[in-house]
């Protein structure tokens, strides 16, 4: 059977004015993440490991990559 993977859509959204980022599947909010691991604790629920984190395309990163965490004194340019 042809059809998109039976997995969660995952959203990592773009950070907030003090560096967090919402993690969302679908419309519901699963969590709030100050960094990485927090997305991973955050997944970990859901027995999603952290290669699928950081490489699998189960995560649609906005805002910048898992790499991408700013605090509030970026956003004050």
């Amino acid at each position: 059977m042809d059809g998109p993977a039976r997995h969660p859509r995952i959203v990592v959204h773009s950070p907030a004015l003090d560096g967090s980022r919402r993690v969302t599947e679908g419309e519901v909010t699963l969590g709030i993440a100050t960094h990485l691991d927090d997305v991973v604790e955050i997944l970990r629920s859901a027995d999603l490991d952290r290669a699928e984190v950081e490489e699998g395309d189960l995560i649609a990163w906005q805002g910048g990559g898992p790499e991408d965490w700013p605090g509030l004194s970026e956003h004050e340019r």
